[in-house]
């Protein structure tokens, strides 16, 4: 089983959302290397962290899962879905969706700011300056510590 933190814009969709929905498809991943990850890495019953980005105080906010293997991104043909890529087709589909179960959100989620402080999470990608990819593998030691740090978890 592989460990992901998956990055979310909460008003665009947050944890609320996966908790009220229960499943949701990941759409709208478009980076070559993060699709590579949701298409070749990511399996049933892998763990995700969800992750609120681009927002007032980034942090780790909840726990979801894997419960569907990639699968193409229906909103790549779709025309009127700011998603849409002309160059992808149905015989030949560019991006890739996951689905993905709410499984618990944190009473008291971990902050950037507080993971810059934990050494264990040192050399976890999201921390690495630069790195801007929506899909991450995590290790096993960053999901404990993630979880250890946040309440609920």
């Amino acid at each position: 089983m592989s460990n992901f933190l998956l990055k979310t814009e909460p008003t665009e969709y947050s944890i609320d959302d996966l908790k009220r929905e229960k499943v949701t498809s990941w759409f709208g991943v478009r980076n070559y290397q993060a699709r590579n990850i949701i298409r070749d890495d990511m399996k049933v019953g892998d763990v995700c962290v969800i992750y609120h980005s681009s927002c007032a105080i980034p942090s780790a906010v909840g726990i979801g899962k894997v419960v569907k293997e990639a699968y193409p991104d229906k909103t790549q043909f779709d025309k009127n879905s700011p998603y849409y890529d002309k160059g992808s087709s149905v015989e030949n589909p560019r991006w890739m969706s996951v689905d993905i179960q709410f499984i618990e959100k944190f009473a008291t989620p971990i902050t950037l700011t507080q993971m810059r402080t934990v050494d264990a999470l040192s050399d976890m990608r999201l921390l690495v300056r630069g790195n801007r990819l929506s899909v991450l593998p995590i290790t096993l030691t960053h999901l404990k510590k993630i979880c250890a740090r946040a309440t609920g978890c």
